[in-house]
């Protein structure tokens, strides 16, 4: 099994919607990915955030933390040839116009709080979620 890390965002509008994203037309998720080479984890999460959302206009609020799950692989089930470590921070920004640059991540939406863990497919990042909603 190939271990990774990814890094990304909870990312709050100025109404406090949370910035969700679709990967491949068949899993939704919080905008993340892998850290490139030479990169830091804060710096993955903004191109990633940019990449899947179109939002370039972000302001570090705090580190969320980490947790570990498999990759999402074809129709949301676990892939587990890859296990990754998934560096989270709070962002907020003032953008409203969602416009995915990535093609393999065609989809992004504002969401109600309340409404986040019921979309996110992977269990670990409804699980994250749920922990860290309190604290933002």
């Amino acid at each position: 099994m190939r271990k990774t890390m990814s890094a990304g965002g909870v990312v709050l509008n100025r109404e406090g919607l949370v910035l969700v994203v679709n990967q491949n037309n068949d899993s939704w998720s919080l905008p993340k990915g892998h850290v490139d080479e030479g990169e830091t984890p804060r710096d993955a999460a903004r191109r990633e955030i940019f990449e899947e959302s179109g939002i370039g206009e972000l302001r570090f609020v705090k580190n969320l933390g980490e947790y570990e799950r498999h990759k999402i692989g074809p129709g949301g089930a676990d892939d587990t040839s890859e296990l990754k470590r998934i560096i989270m921070f709070l962002f907020k920004t003032a953008e409203e116009d969602l416009a995915p640059v990535d093609p393999g991540n065609p989809e992004a939406r504002w969401v109600p709080r309340d409404e986040v863990s019921n979309l996110l497919t992977h269990p670990k990042d409804r699980e994250f979620f749920q922990k860290v909603i309190r604290k933002i």
